[in-house]
């Protein structure tokens, strides 16, 4: 099964994709039908939950925080399958910045996003999941060694939260650099990016200027990704550090995830 076969079956779940068939860097490539990646469950339709229930998923991690939750409601229960909630983010932290995102005039806008300081605060906010975040990836990855597998990651659009966690994930299996960002920068693609909502009555809606101030908040960049990275370096001393100090895996731990997330 592959991504372009799957991607248009579902209407009510956005950036669905499988992570599968990426290469290791010791020749190796990631198991189809184990891993795969999406924005919350919330809406999806019958015909989302039936599909995604045909995968055979044992658990699907969630990202959300309680804010994102209340705000879009839980996922769909899907029969059999185990949701596990990891919040990779703060409820309280930003909620005034994305009332002012939904529904901000221009001037707001121009003083908060302009400037550079909207790709700024994403890459504050890549930081931060990497330093701040730790115990919480460790978490995911153990599961995954053990027993959490075929996997759903999500967040609310299945980019940022989702994206670094696998990347983290394709990261702690050797999995080469260029394929996880190619893999990451495909939530950009227009089948998959998430839709902006402004308030209708916000003023200038969805004008060019706006959405040009939006953008660095909705996209996902190569640069936020090699933050992430260089954080690892910077903090842990580079990957090893990171895995073993950091998320508190075992060179043991790390080889049973390769087992189970890699073809042989």
């Amino acid at each position: 099964m592959t991504s372009e076969t799957v991607e248009p079956l579902l209407t009510g779940v956005r950036n669905f994709r499988e992570v599968g068939g990426l290469p290791t860097v010791d020749g190796r490539r990631v198991r189809r039908g184990v891993l795969y990646r999406s924005g919350h469950l919330a809406h999806a339709t019958e015909e989302d939950a039936a599909f995604l229930s045909r995968l055979g998923l044992h658990t699907v991690f969630d990202f959300r925080n309680s804010a994102d939750q209340a705000l879009e409601g839980p996922d769909v229960e899907l029969p059999g399958v185990r949701n596990v909630n990891v919040p990779l983010s703060d409820p309280a932290h930003g909620a005034e910045f994305w009332t002012m995102v939904r529904e901000g005039d221009l001037t707001e806008l121009r003083a908060a996003l302009g400037d550079g300081l909207a790709e700024a605060r994403m890459i504050a906010t890549y930081r931060e999941m990497i330093t701040d975040r730790a115990a919480e990836h460790g978490r995911v990855l153990r599961a995954l060694a053990e027993d959490s597998v075929p996997a759903l990651m999500h967040c609310a659009a299945g980019k940022d939260r989702a994206g670094l966690s696998i990347a983290v994930t394709l990261l702690a299996l050797n999995v080469e650099r260029e394929a996880i960002e190619a893999d990451y920068l495909e939530s950009n693609a227009p089948h998959h990016r998430y839709r902006v909502y402004r308030s209708p009555e916000a003023a200038e809606g969805m004008s060019p200027e706006v959405m040009e101030l939006l953008a660095p908040l909705f996209d996902v960049r190569p640069a936020y990704l090699h933050t992430a990275f260089d954080t690892i370096d910077d903090h842990w001393g580079g990957v090893e550090g990171y895995f073993t100090r950091g998320l508190g895996l075992t060179p043991e731990l790390r080889e049973r995830l390769r087992d189970r997330l890699l073809e042989s």
